[in-house]
Parts: structure tokens; sequence; C-alpha cells
């Protein structure tokens, strides 16, 4: 859970790099979420109100820790519009998210490994 709280205190900031640990474990956390809030939405039968305002209100930081995992891979946080791409895209990205960090700084900051662990 740390991981993801990590995440959202850095909701607007695309800057820097995210390693590969930040990245995945705040995207298995938000789709836990995503599933709770649907199974509510589901039970409550109000028409994916608050799956609905799950998405706005984590589309930000989701942006946010994307580019800053592309640019872990010293790439643009611009790859990110290759997602749109239909098929490929997201085959591309996902690719480009599950690849290692570059070792040692790159244009975009200090490798995110030297750092510590939230919590």
């Amino acid at each position: 859970m740390n991981w993801f709280v990590a995440v959202l205190k850095k909701y607007a900031d695309f800057s820097g790099r995210a390693r590969r640990k930040e990245y995945w474990m705040f995207i298995l956390i938000y789709v836990l979420i995503a599933v709770v809030v649907g199974f509510l939405d589901g039970m409550l039968g109000d028409k994916s109100i608050l799956s609905g305002l799950l998405a706005i209100g984590l589309l930000l930081p989701s942006l946010a820790v994307t580019v800053r995992r592309l640019h872990d891979t010293d790439r643009s946080g611009w790859w990110i519009l290759i997602g749109l791409v239909p098929a490929i895209g997201g085959i591309v990205l996902l690719v480009f998210t599950v690849l290692a960090g570059t070792p040692g700084s790159n244009q975009y900051g200090e490798d995110p490994l030297g750092e510590a662990e939230p919590g």
C-alpha cells in the first residue's frame, strides 16, 4: 500500500524516474480497488458512478507514474501516446513498462534503485 500512497503523493509529478516496482505495485493496487468499486457499483446498481469517479480521480497519478516509468527506460513521456494506436500501441507500452530501467543516471534523473523504498 505504501507504493500506492507514494504515487498519490507525487500525483502530478511528471519529472524524474519510477522503478518497475513502484509502477507495477501502483497498477496492482489500482486494479484491486477498481474490482472492489466495480463490485460495489453492481451491488448498488448506480450505473458505474463510483467506477467513473475512481477513474477520474486516479487519471493524473496514473499518467504521471507511467511517464516517470518511461523516463526510467530513457524514453520521453510522450511515448505514452503510443497506447492510443489500436492493437499494437498497448502492447508496445506494456513492453516499455516491463523493461529494466537505465542503470545509473540518465537525462531524466538519478537511478531510482538507489533510493530507499517508501514506507
